[in-house]
């Protein structure tokens, strides 16, 4: 997360081996730093370096087609992110109504990063399959952000503790937008109890944030929601984890060497933000950066 690359982390981003980033190297190929022995690769200067190797029977990516992209981070809702976003004045704006509506805007070139936290059948991966799906063949890379405690939250004046989504029987489950991407883990965690949406007792409103969510129970307009540990204390909810969900940032690989993400970045590498999640609660942030998907 620093102004400089890895060896490793070059040889991710870009789809190879460590042994071609070395033969690179050797041909005086990529722009590199000798540090104590290591190498390191600037990232300003790898941007460069990308954008001047063209491939003779490459086809321009489709987002250079439509010309530069708006500076918007999509997907789905995370109050840390949000505040991130502001605070680190990477000069990105948040529009974060859902994980499906961020894959959507992501596909139509209506942004150049979306947040996503889309499970598989039984909730243990996350993004992978759907980033593969849609973009495989597309210059995109989806990188960790942080794990977030999801579960089920409610008033602390319950007088019993709601242990699974079984246990919520009558109560009013406040629910969010179809374009969420925790209507998918709820969906997803109701069929491993053996249950479906018809089985709750869901309020007529939604609502499109986790912060509204918590609100809405807090306010007692419904009584149980499945949120994130960090609006439920924010609220001073009860709070029962059920799931650790992996919140990924998919983003157009030119976009990611661009300097607003990477003052994002950057931002999110610092001890301000550290020490935001870590006061917020129910963030894992130990692998953010990791690469989980590079595209063509």
């Amino acid at each position: 997360m620093s102004d400089y690359f890895t060896t490793r982390e070059l040889a991710a981003l870009l789809r190879v081996k460590e042994r071609k980033i070395y033969d690179l190297v050797s041909g005086k190929a990529l722009p590199v730093r000798r540090v104590t022995g290591k190498l390191l690769f600037p990232k300003k200067e790898i941007e460069d370096w990308i954008a001047a190797s063209h491939d003779g029977g490459a086809q321009p990516a489709k987002a250079a087609e439509t010309g530069p992209l708006p500076l918007i981070m999509a997907g789905g809702h995370d109050p840390l992110l949000d505040w991130a976003l502001r605070e680190s004045r990477c000069g990105i704006a948040a529009l974060l109504d859902g994980a499906l509506d961020g894959l959507a805007r992501f596909g139509q070139r209506g942004c150049l990063a979306a947040g996503l936290h889309i499970p598989d059948e039984t909730a243990t991966q996350w993004n992978v399959a759907a980033v593969k799906r849609e973009f495989g063949q597309e210059p995109v890379v989806l990188i960790e952000w942080a794990k977030r405690t999801r579960g089920l939250m409610y008033r602390p004046t319950e007088k019993r503790r709601i242990a699974k989504l079984a246990d919520v029987g009558k109560l009013r489950f406040q629910s969010r937008q179809p374009e969420a991407g925790s209507e998918l883990v709820l969906s997803t965690l109701l069929a491993k109890e053996g249950l479906g949406k018809a089985d709750l007792e869901i309020v007529d409103a939604v609502e499109r944030t986790e912060t509204d969510l918590a609100m809405a129970i807090a306010a007692g307009r419904a009584d149980v929601g499945l949120g994130i540990e960090a609006v439920a204390r924010q609220f001073g909810l009860a709070f029962t984890p059920l799931v650790v969900e992996r919140f990924d940032l998919l983003v157009w690989r030119k976009s990611y060497f661009d300097p607003p993400f990477q003052s994002f970045t950057k931002f999110c590498a610092g001890d301000a933000f550290r020490s935001r999640a870590q006061t917020m609660g129910g963030y894992d942030c130990i692998h953010q950066g990791a690469v989980h998907f590079n595209g063509a």
